[in-house]
């Protein structure tokens, strides 16, 4: 399916059309003040792309089948790098209380672990909640003691598109993927959390959407 970017007038037209189906090119022309002549390449685009329907001695129509398509390729062609937002990290060092603090002074469900700088785990809220419930002393204890560790971590990658993203949150369940990045270093490979992309950050995008039509 072809990728389109509607232009103004473009959006124009299929207002126009929406409200006064069905209409004629010379009335829509009409509506915008310029001449059929300059209207065709739009009517063209629009009829070909199935958003409006042509019909001989009726004018033009609002189909709509193309809508869903529009949003569709949107999410396909919108990059992680595009919608992500800043990851709330800590230390796996850092103890549960602090770790804490955090997650709830930034309102996250999740925080991601680093060791020596790079991805080591993921500590979910509850995580948090199952460790006070068993008593746990969460002034002494290391986060990283109760990480979910990697490779067990569902990641993203910048160039992935928000379509993958959303699939990967949905097949395992999670609130949020960290955004990574691979590093090589001495000889091994390890990952640098960039960003996050969250339930949140998808919905965002749909909103967006939404907002556009």
């Amino acid at each position: 399916m072809i990728i389109i970017e509607l232009s103004e007038r473009q959006l124009k037209i299929i207002e126009i059309v929406k409200e006064n189906e069905p209409i004629t090119s010379e009335h829509i022309a009409q509506f915008l003040n310029v001449t059929r002549a300059t209207l065709r390449p739009d009517l063209a685009i629009l009829t070909m792309s199935g958003i409006l329907d042509a019909r001989p001695k009726v004018g033009y129509l609002y189909s709509g089948n193309n809508t869903v398509s529009i949003i569709s390729e949107h999410v396909k062609r919108t990059k992680v790098s595009d919608i992500k937002s800043l990851p709330i990290v800590v230390d796996e060092q850092t103890t549960l209380y602090d770790a804490l603090v955090s997650l709830f002074l930034e309102d996250v469900g999740s925080i991601y672990v680093l060791s020596h700088g790079y991805l080591a785990g993921v500590v979910s809220r509850k995580d948090f909640l199952k460790n006070i419930m068993g008593g746990t002393d969460i002034h002494k204890m290391p986060v990283g003691l109760i990480m979910t560790r990697m490779p067990n971590i569902v990641t993203t990658y910048p160039h992935e598109t928000a379509l993958e993203a959303a699939i990967k949150i949905i097949e395992h369940e999670v609130d949020s993927l960290p955004v990574v990045e691979k590093i090589e270093d001495k000889g091994k490979e390890h990952f640098k959390v960039i960003g996050k992309v969250s339930k949140t950050s998808i919905t965002r995008l749909f909103v967006e959407l939404g907002r556009q039509k």
